[in-house]
């Protein structure tokens, strides 16, 4: 018969590689180390190859047990999915949802859903986590998250996709500068200027990267900004210009001061935001009831404010 490793083998696996050392990870499992080191040892030997490399103070993952881990990490996944999915019913959606968001855009739409949500299912819990896109794919895959809302496209051939909506991205000027002035801004009238953005793994990074090839401007890469409010505050006291999109705009701007919003005239910017799960998950039909809840919060912004929802 064909051996095949157990959950708690392939638990205790991730556990050892994660933490680096055995008794922790027999605590991070709940079980004593000698169990713990007899099952992984029994999952060496049937496997035929050694996983974990053992030292006098750390445990490190072999090459073989690295290339296993993202099997073990998918395995152990798709058996919490099946039984969510079974759990599925009119109060919880299918229980715990791990939802990653971009902070660029799921701040300013999960707050017209949230609620909704809650009181239609009453027993569903959603945990919220903000990272940068590349972060959030990546843990996607690995099944430390359940879906992902994420600036399209999706990079991972594992992750299939929904668009959510057409975000259009806006230039934010310091108000003393004389190009604030125009309603529409050209892109030539940027050749010259700093550029301000947040940091690499942003989408927005790249969307100022390019914006500074088509038009001359400066990417100023000696201040990143942590957060759109970081950006916008020094686009205030005049440090740079910058990218923003709309949902941040619509959000945030009322009390935002010294900041003129433009369009880049001949030349609209926008992006795709999109809702990612992992391939074949039984808890497909729960993703899609949650994209349309976000396609139904971006109807809340009127067409001039720059949020298409599909």
């Amino acid at each position: 018969m064909v051996f095949r490793p157990t959950p708690k083998q392939l638990e205790y696996l991730i556990a050892v590689v994660e933490a680096g050392h055995f008794g922790r990870a027999a605590d991070m499992c709940n079980v004593a180390q000698p169990t713990l080191s007899v099952q992984l040892k029994l999952l060496e030997d049937r496997l035929g190859v050694q996983l974990i490399e053992r030292g006098m103070k750390r445990a490190l993952a072999t090459p073989a047990g690295l290339r296993l881990l993202p099997y073990a990490r998918l395995v152990l996944n798709t058996l919490d999915d099946m039984r969510a999915a079974a759990d599925v019913s009119s109060n919880n959606l299918g229980g715990l949802i791990r939802l990653g968001a971009a902070p660029t855009f799921g701040p300013y739409i999960l707050p017209g859903i949230l609620s909704r949500l809650h009181e239609q299912y009453q027993d569903l819990e959603i945990y919220i986590r903000e990272d940068r896109p590349v972060e959030l794919e990546a843990d996607l895959v690995n099944g430390k998250l359940d879906c992902v809302i994420t600036p399209a496209p999706i990079l991972s051939e594992n992750l299939q996709s929904e668009l959510i909506c057409e975000e259009t991205i806006f230039l934010g000027i310091p108000v003393e500068d004389p190009i604030a002035e125009c309603s529409m801004i050209e892109v030539e009238a940027l050749n010259g200027r700093m550029m301000l953005t947040m940091g690499s793994g942003h989408r927005l990074y790249e969307n100022v990267r390019s914006l500074c090839d088509r038009s001359g401007a400066i990417m100023r890469e000696d201040y990143e900004g942590t957060s759109l409010d970081a950006v916008r505050q020094m686009v205030s006291i005049g440090m740079g210009i910058s990218l923003f999109p709309a949902a941040y705009i619509s959000s945030e701007f009322e009390k935002a001061e010294g900041v003129a919003i433009r369009r880049i005239e001949g030349n609209p910017m926008t992006r795709m935001l999109a809702l990612a799960w992992r391939k074949n998950s039984p808890r497909e039909a729960s993703f899609k009831i949650l994209l349309e809840e976000l396609r139904d919060a971006c109807k809340r912004f009127a067409p001039e404010q720059g949020i298409k929802p599909y």
